[in-house]
């Protein structure tokens, strides 16, 4: 993959790097308590972590070593920022789906598409797929793959994409990370549950895509109430 591999410790600080850098950019970048902050958050994660200062240090001397990740001069407080884009030579999208991957696990593309919303809006399903095919088929000169396509899980409806930053995967170790499978009788409901989930999710993107074309507001949002 063009560096060594990371450490979960590693990928984990260095996805969080990379999230704050497109959500909370004015506070970016990081001091060491607000990155260890940012990798033991219970929101967006999976696996939940407890990392300590010293734990997240040591990432961060190990990111520098692979400069995919640097200090910021002129503060008295070491303030840290990522270097991912430039240090693995991959455009923004790809970034956006391996840094979600680091810090949630294997995911379908339907729902990288989705938990992506606030780092990088992509067009639709198939811009997602082009992106982890492309990055699946990465060239050895380039560094090879940085994802892999895992096989369809039992009672699973699409394939769930796995990262390769931190060496290659062991599909059954990402299966037994899995939530537990619903009751026996229940799977195919809980399986049209998702998919509408899934769906729903996908039209109120549709619908905010063509509102903010419009520049117009969701009825019933406040701004609407202001121009009527």
């Amino acid at each position: 993959m063009g560096v060594d591999p990371l450490t979960a410790a590693e990928a984990r600080v260095l996805g969080t790097l990379m999230e704050k850098a497109r959500t909370v950019p004015d506070s970016y970048p990081m001091t060491l308590h607000a990155l260890v902050a940012g990798c033991n958050q219970k929101s967006s994660r999976e696996p939940i972590t407890n990392l300590s200062d010293a734990q997240v240090q040591e990432a961060l001397d190990g990111l520098k070593r692979r400069s995919l990740a640097f200090t910021s001069r002129g503060s008295r407080t070491d303030r840290w920022e990522h270097n991912f884009q430039r240090a693995m030579v991959v455009p923004e999208q790809s970034a956006v789906l391996l840094g979600l991957l680091m810090l949630r696990g294997p995911q379908t593309a339907g729902e990288l598409r989705i938990h992506s919303e606030r780092w990088y809006r992509f067009a639709d399903i198939s811009s997602v797929e082009a992106f982890l095919d492309e990055l699946a088929n990465r060239s050895d000169e380039k560094g090879g793959p940085l994802v892999v396509q895992l096989p369809r899980a039992p009672g699973s409806r699409e394939n769930r994409w796995a990262h390769l930053l931190c060496g290659p995967v062991d599909a059954s170790m990402a299966d037994a990370q899995m939530p537990a499978a619903p009751a026996v009788g229940a799977g195919a409901l809980a399986d049209r549950v998702a998919t509408l989930e899934t769906q729903v999710a996908e039209l109120r993107m549709q619908v905010q895509d063509l509102l903010d074309q419009f520049g117009l507001s969701r009825p019933g949002h406040p701004e609407s109430n202001d121009r009527a």
